[in-house]
């Protein structure tokens, strides 16, 4: 019998239209989740409206939410590890699909935050697994462009549910908003079921499961027999998922920064993303101008992921996201003394892209340092547990930034954002393995990775 080495294999190999193709469908479940999570921020000024209630009683609701990912981010993980990444994927799909269904139909504040709670789970289960299922596709070279190109596409959903807010509210109504919001992840999940495979490293772990991996790595484009023996020598041999291996001596360290970096990145990034809307339209901008505003807010993001991804690879991680943070601390700062009014919406909307396109630029791109940070026994746990504890502050924001809209308008808002992103600055200049950049030496295929830490 013939024994592979499927991490060398992958981690050497070529990257393939076929693997492509993978990533993108995982990517596809993340513009959904985006879209899902941030659709309630974009729905706030109509149900003010329509329920004669105050931007505050809202909070609450979208804290729910945020607790509900929190759960789901640990749960989704444990699970993707244990039970299979595929599977965790679509059934948080099929989860956040329904319950984004039913919303459509609540009556009241304390409905919508029930059903927003256990479409947080959804929500929170997603993200682990569709970052490790793309790093665990791809060559290793490839692997922080293929996770950030996947997790980018959550301001990319945020985009689309700002674009699809700004044409369905005002024709349509909020209803029709979480209805179409809820049924196309429906859709999804059911193509995802027929062509979606499990993680080739996954699979690699599990005797029983070898003939479905040798099936697979064909697809890819590598010549295994069916009988084949599968070792994985690039990971670490863990017994199992745990989260004490995350704080065993070696990760300790790593896994305190990224939980805190998550923490204070995702309480800005839902500051922003919950009250910008309403922050406009409280200064005298219509519903569809504001939910412009938080397109602009999220489709920076999408661009500055994107460039960050292609710099850390020829820079490392390090040296790109601090440098990203630095950047997003200097637009809240800029932001805190614009004056916020139609007269100046133009300015608004640019500083609104160039802050909230560096806060989701960092905070995608941690998916990316998270899943090198980890080995694939523990990748989905580790991630989905910084994730889990960065949605401590997501469950925060909508009371912080309730507060400081109320006690200090926007000016205080975007000063709490400016510190929260230093903050951030400090956690990731705390981990110790960032991604090297990787450089592509004078023989074709050939790889030299450079020290962590550059």
């Amino acid at each position: 019998m013939k024994t592979v080495d499927v991490g060398s294999l992958l981690d050497d190999g070529q990257w393939s239209p076929y693997q492509k193709l993978l990533v993108a469908g995982t990517a596809l479940t993340i513009i959904l989740d985006g879209l899902d999570n941030q659709v309630l921020g974009a729905a706030v000024p109509a149900l003010m409206r329509e329920w004669s209630l105050p931007r505050a009683a809202f909070a609450t609701a979208l804290a729910t939410g945020m607790v509900g990912m929190m759960i789901g981010g640990a749960i989704g993980g444990f699970i993707g590890d244990r039970l299979g990444r595929r599977g965790a994927l679509v059934g948080s799909v099929v989860s956040f699909g329904v319950l984004t269904v039913l919303i459509s139909f609540a009556n009241g504040v304390s409905t919508l935050g029930v059903l927003r709670f256990f479409a947080g789970l959804g929500l929170g289960g997603a993200m682990p697994n569709a970052a490790a299922l793309s790093s665990e596709y791809v060559p290793r070279r490839h692997r922080p462009f293929a996770v950030t190109m996947t997790i980018v596409c959550i301001p990319l959903g945020g985009t689309l549910a700002g674009l699809m807010g700004a044409e369905i509210l005002p024709r349509f109504g909020w209803r029709a908003l979480f209805m179409v919001g809820g049924v196309v992840p429906l859709v999804l999940a059911a193509v995802l079921v027929k062509v979606l495979p499990e993680s080739p490293r996954y699979l690699a772990r599990r005797r029983q499961r070898w003939p479905e991996l040798a099936a697979l790595l064909r697809r890819l484009g590598h010549d295994v027999p069916g009988d084949t023996a599968f070792v994985d020598t690039t990971e670490k041999a863990l017994a199992g998922a745990s989260a004490r291996e995350l704080f065993a001596p070696e990760f300790r360290r790593d896994t305190l920064a990224l939980c805190g970096s998550y923490f204070f990145c995702l309480l800005s990034v839902y500051v922003g993303t919950t009250w910008v809307p309403s922050l406009l339209t409280g200064a005298g901008f219509d519903v569809g101008v504001a939910s412009y505003g938080l397109t602009a807010f999220n489709l920076g993001g999408v661009v500055g992921a994107i460039l960050g991804a292609i710099l850390i690879t020829r820079l490392g991680s390090r040296i790109t996201m601090l440098a990203m943070t630095a950047g997003a601390v200097a637009g809240t700062v800029v932001l805190a003394t614009m004056p916020i009014g139609m007269q100046s919406a133009a300015g608004v909307l640019a500083m609104l892209a160039w802050t909230g396109g560096l806060i989701n630029a960092v905070q995608t791109t941690m998916y990316a340092l998270a899943a090198h940070v980890y080995p694939t026994g523990i990748r989905a746990t580790g991630v989905g547990t910084a994730v889990a504890f960065g949605r401590i502050g997501g469950v925060l924001a909508p009371y912080a930034g309730s507060w400081a809209l109320e006690s200090g308008g926007a000016s205080r808002l975007f000063v709490m954002m400016a510190a929260t992103m230093t903050m951030v600055f400090v956690a990731l200049a705390s981990v110790r393995r960032h991604i090297p950049r990787v450089s592509l030496g004078a023989v074709a295929g050939s790889i030299a990775i450079e020290p962590a830490g550059r």
